[in-house]
């Protein structure tokens, strides 16, 4: 670990009382999620981390994640990117929501005006609402989208699909239709495909 980023990781761990993990070369502070808007506050103000700016948040779906399974522990988090230009150094912030079912975590959005649409795309993708937040509400599906794409449980072919109907002149929304498709190449599949006996 180089000396600015040990100076980092004694300061967030002296500050937040949780020690960070590094890898690669990068910082990162998981919080409880009662502890996360505090932890946010003082990742903004303290004189010795100041992180004035998010540069990003993003949900994340923990179920089968890498290797190793999961089960036992929380499947949604909240990952937030900072930025201190003050010091010049970066820090991943992550947060578990503590309840699969409906998870939530507290909005920033009063610590980072920006995390306002992260978190909305967060709610969209990933279904985790973030308490306090003003309008919280889909980004990027339609309105009467179903269900949140991003989770891993999601169906691939999604449940619902829209299209044109130039009888009706008006998007309509059916039942999927996709047919399955066969994945398997053409040379595995046909005995006698180019040719072979």
């Amino acid at each position: 670990m180089t000396p600015k980023l040990q100076r980092l990781y004694d300061a967030v761990q002296k500050h937040l009382g949780v020690a960070p993990v590094e890898r690669l070369g990068e910082i990162t502070v998981e919080v409880k999620a009662a502890d996360y808007l505090n932890a946010a506050r003082t990742l903004r103000d303290h004189p010795e981390l100041r992180f004035e700016q998010l540069m990003d948040l993003c949900g994340v779906d923990y179920a089968a994640y890498g290797e190793k399974p999961r089960e036992g522990q929380p499947r949604f988090a909240a990952v937030c990117h900072l930025l201190s230009q003050t010091h010049n150094w970066r820090l991943r912030l992550r947060s578990f929501a503590p309840d699969d079912a409906l998870p939530i975590l507290p909005s920033l959005i009063d610590v980072w005006p920006g995390v306002n649409w992260y978190e909305r795309e967060a709610f969209d993708l990933f279904g985790i609402v973030f308490e306090g937040h003003p309008d919280l509400r889909r980004i990027l599906t339609d309105y009467g989208f179903i269900g949140h794409p991003f989770r891993k449980d999601f169906p691939l072919s999604g449940h619902v699909e829209m299209r044109y109907d130039p009888e009706q002149k008006r998007v309509i929304y059916q039942p999927v239709t996709i047919d399955p498709r066969e994945v398997t190449p053409r040379v595995v599949r046909e005995e006698n495909y180019a040719g072979k006996d």
